[in-house]
């Protein structure tokens, strides 16, 4: 018995130390990308809608006040990686391995 406590006392530690280690993959996407977790399906001022969180039960909210604009909101679209871009620009794609054009 003594054992099964020290092994549940290590698991919650390491939960609790670990970054990511709890966390959903949609979690761990919205504050990679410095985005905040509310529970409405609609984004607050000055935050707009990136997608979900916590297993799609809530939705992640990016300030658009920041620097941290989604392609979209600069004209662009979110393409992979293996797609040739005439112009790239700055600005946030749901999938954090596309990147944004301006031209495909």
């Amino acid at each position: 018995m003594k054992l099964f406590s020290y092994l549940m006392a290590l698991l919650l530690f390491l939960l609790q130390v670990v970054p990511g280690l709890s966390m959903p993959k949609d979690t761990l996407r919205c504050v990679g990308y410095h985005g905040f977790c509310f529970h409405s399906k609609s984004c607050p001022e000055p935050f707009a809608a990136f997608g979900t969180c916590s297993r799609r039960q809530k939705t992640c909210c990016i300030d658009t006040t920041s620097n941290f604009h989604t392609c979209q909101d600069e004209g662009g679209h979110c393409v992979p990686t293996e797609i040739k871009c005439l112009q790239e620009q700055v600005g946030l794609c749901p999938h954090r391995e596309w990147k944004c054009c301006t031209e495909v």
